[in-house]
C-alpha cells in the first residue's frame, strides 16, 4: 500500500481539531475498553486498515484480551461481551452504516438500557470521531504501523 497524499501535512490546522476532539473524548464517561471496541469495530465496517491496525495495538497496550480482539467482528455470536459492549457495538454498526429510516429505535432503546444520556451522548461522539478518522485513511491509503513509533503502538509488540 501506497500512501496517497499525507493529509496531515496538507491541513495541519484541520488535523489539529479531529485530534482535539479524539483527545477529548478520552475523557469521556464511556470507559476506555468500549471506546477501544468502537473504535475497532467502526474501523472493520470502513474497511481502514490504518485504523483497524491502531486500534487493536491500543486495545492490547490497553489490557485487551486477544480473543476477544478476534471476535469483535462476530460479536453477534460471541459470547465474550458483555450486554453494555454488545449495546455499543449495536449502536457503532448503526450509526457507522446509516440506512435510509436512519437509527432503528429497538437498537436505541437497547443502548439506552445500557448507557446513561451522557453516556450515550459521549458514545455517539466517539463513533463520529472513529468514523471522520476512517474516512482521512481510507481516502489517503495511510500505511499501517506507519504512525506506531509516534503514537507509541510499538509496545504493543505486535510486530
Amino acid at each position: 500500500m501506497t500512501q496517497r497524499i499525507n493529509y496531515i501535512r496538507q491541513s495541519p490546522e484541520l488535523f489539529k481539531k479531529l485530534l482535539e476532539l479524539s483527545n477529548q473524548l478520552k475523557e469521556s464517561a464511556v470507559e476506555e475498553s468500549i471506546r477501544d471496541l468502537v473504535s475497532i469495530r467502526a474501523s472493520q465496517i470502513n474497511g481502514c486498515a490504518f485504523c483497524v491496525d491502531m486500534h487493536v495495538k491500543e486495545a492490547r497496550i490497553h489490557g485487551e484480551r486477544e480473543l476477544r480482539l478476534h471476535h469483535i467482528a462476530i460479536w453477534r455470536e460471541s459470547t465474550l461481551f458483555a450486554s453494555r459492549e454488545r449495546a455499543a457495538l449495536a449502536w457503532t454498526e448503526a450509526l457507522t452504516k446509516l440506512g435510509g429510516h436512519g437509527v432503528p429505535d429497538d437498537i436505541y432503546e437497547s443502548v439506552r438500557t445500557q448507557f446513561s444520556e451522557k453516556e450515550l451522548s459521549d458514545l455517539t461522539y466517539e463513533v463520529m470521531a472513529i468514523n471522520a478518522w476512517n474516512r482521512a485513511n481510507v481516502a489517503f491509503r495511510t500505511v499501517p504501523g506507519s504512525a506506531d513509533k509516534a503514537f507509541g503502538l510499538d509496545k504493543a509488540n505486535l510486530a
